[in-house]
């Protein structure tokens, strides 16, 4: 097993899947609904109404964890809901992120290269 992780980390090509999923994961609109999505399937609109958001906001985002695999959707009628596609393994992750934050007392609040980048990005949202 450490044998493959280390071929896995040395190759720079294996990592770039994960990097597409941490960014994914990046925007906190994003992780508001999946955290939302946690409770069940919910519209567009039901979304729009939690988040205080425009639809076409709201459907951005969830196209966007369409695309990376971490929501599905199914037609009702007119609408269309969306639900986790892996629960556990994203509550897992979105567990083990938490423990990583208290670990490092939350120091990635004051690295100036992300902080800079999340002040660019809530501005323009």
């Amino acid at each position: 097993m450490t044998m493959q992780r280390e071929r896995t980390v040395g190759r720079t090509g294996d990592l770039a899947p994960a990097a597409v999923l941490f960014h994914s994961l990046s925007d906190p609109t994003r992780l508001t609904i999946l955290q939302h999505l946690t409770t069940g399937e919910h519209r567009v609109r039901d979304l729009t109404e939690h988040l205080g958001l425009a639809q076409s906001t709201v459907s951005a985002h969830l196209a966007c964890l369409n695309d990376c695999g971490l929501v599905t959707s199914r037609p009702v009628g007119r609408a269309s809901l969306y639900s986790l596609t892996t629960e556990p393994e994203l509550l897992a992750a979105l567990s083990a992120a938490e423990r990583l934050l208290e670990a490092t007392g939350y120091a990635v609040e004051l690295c100036p290269t992300v902080s800079g980048s999340r002040a660019a990005t809530e501005a323009s949202a």
